[in-house]
């Protein structure tokens, strides 16, 4: 298992849509995800900032995640989820939440 940490902040004027669209999350999207082998995914905000938090339980990440953005129900959600959305000024360009780095972890 994997743990993954992701920062991106969230446009002021959008926080409340924001909150809302994953107070209704889409079925099809939370099935994707797991089937995507992602367990454990929480999403926190404070400051105007998003980290998420999830574990990864397969063997393959980089093909689980092209699965998942391959999918047309989760490019939907991504649509709806983006305008509220505005990356870190450290991410690359292949990035949009930025990974960070675990620095400590007590089971």
């Amino acid at each position: 298992m994997e743990r993954h940490g992701d920062v991106i902040k969230v446009r002021p004027e959008k926080l409340e849509e924001y909150k809302r669209l994953h107070a209704a999350a889409w079925p099809e999207v939370l099935k994707m995800i797991y089937e995507c082998n992602i367990r454990n995914y929480s999403i926190y905000y404070r400051d105007g900032y998003l980290y998420s938090y999830f574990e990864y339980i397969g063997n393959d990440y980089k093909a689980d995640m092209d699965k998942m953005a391959a999918d047309p129900k989760t490019q939907e959600w991504w649509a709806v989820c983006k305008p509220c959305q505005q990356p870190v000024d450290s991410v690359s360009a292949d990035e949009w939440w930025a990974p960070m780095e675990e620095v400590f972890h007590c089971d």
